[in-house]
C-alpha cells in the first residue's frame, strides 16, 4: 500500500498542494484525478522526493529515500522525454539496467511488453510523444517494480494505444501489484480505474471507489466539473 501524508509544497507564495493524505491499495488500478493544473504532477514528485515539501509518502512502510533498491521497488513515469535523445532505446535501458544489477535480457522484456522491441536501435529524438510515452512506462517497468506511479501515461498514444495501456496496467494491478496513474479525463478514468482520488487546487475533494462516485452521479462531467469547481475557491495557484 501506498501512504500519502499531509503533503504540502509552497512555491513563490503561492500553494501547489496542500496537506494531500490519501491511500493507494493493492490490486486495483487507483486514478489521481484533477483539471490541469490541480497539482498531481506535483504531489507525485512529492512523492518520491523529488520536490521538496512537507509530509510523507510510505511505500509498503519506507519513503522512497529509505528504499534498499528503490528501481526494484517503484516504477514511476513522470517526463517521458526525460532521456538522452542521442541513446537508443535499447541503450538507455542497458544503463539504467546496468547501474540497478538488473540482468540485460530484462531490456528487451520491457522493450517487447511495450511494443517497442523492433525500434529498440532507434535513437530516442526520433520517437513520437506516444513511442516516449510507451518507452517511459518500459523504464517503469524495467525492475519489475511492485509500486507503480504514472503521470498521464496516455498522453500522446492514439485510441488504439490508450485501449492497450489500459488492458496493460489493469493486467499488472490483477497481479497484486499498486498502481497510481493521474490523469485530467474522468471519462478514461472511469474505463481504467477502480479507485478514485480527486484533488483541485492541490486539496483533496475526494476519494472513493469509481463505482461509489458512478452511483452518486448520474452525470459524471457535471459531478466532477463541479467536485473541482469547489476547489477554485481556495487561495493559491498551482503547478
Amino acid at each position: 500500500m501506498i501512504t500519502v501524508q499531509g503533503l504540502t509544497k509552497r512555491r513563490r507564495g503561492t500553494t501547489a498542494v496542500d496537506d494531500l493524505s490519501f491511500t493507494v491499495r493493492p490490486g486495483v488500478v487507483t486514478g489521481l484525478l484533477g483539471p490541469n493544473g490541480a497539482g498531481k504532477s506535483t504531489a507525485m514528485r512529492l512523492m518520491l522526493g523529488l520536490d521538496k515539501g512537507r509530509g510523507r509518502t510510505a511505500f509498503g512502510g519506507k519513503t522512497y529515500a529509505e528504499l534498499a533498491d528503490p528501481v526494484r521497488t517503484v516504477g514511476a513515469l513522470l517526463d517521458a522525454k526525460a532521456v538522452h535523445p542521442s541513446r537508443t532505446a535499447q541503450s538507455h535501458l542497458r544503463v539504467v539496467a546496468a547501474g540497478a544489477g538488473l540482468p540485460e535480457r530484462r531490456v528487451r522484456q520491457v522493450l517487447s511488453m511495450v511494443g517497442l522491441d523492433e525500434v529498440r536501435t532507434r535513437r530516442l529524438r526520433g520517437f513520437s510523444l506516444g513511442m516516449h510515452q510507451r518507452f517511459g512506462l518500459a523504464a517503469a517497468l524495467l525492475g519489475d517494480p511492485e509500486y507503480l506511479v504514472l503521470d498521464e501515461p496516455a498522453n500522446g498514444l492514439d485510441p488504439e494505444g490508450v485501449h492497450w495501456m489500459r488492458s496493460l496496467l489493469k493486467g499488472l494491478a490483477d497481479e497484486g501489484r499498486v498502481v497510481l496513474v493521474s490523469s485530467h479525463s474522468l471519462p478514461e478514468m472511469s474505463l481504467l480505474a477502480q479507485d478514485l482520488v480527486v484533488i483541485g487546487r492541490g486539496r483533496l475533494i475526494t476519494a472513493q471507489p469509481v463505482r461509489d462516485f458512478t452511483a452518486a452521479h448520474a452525470d459524471l462531467e457535471e459531478a466532477f466539473l463541479a467536485a473541482t469547481s469547489e476547489a477554485t475557491e481556495f487561495k493559491g495557484e498551482t503547478a
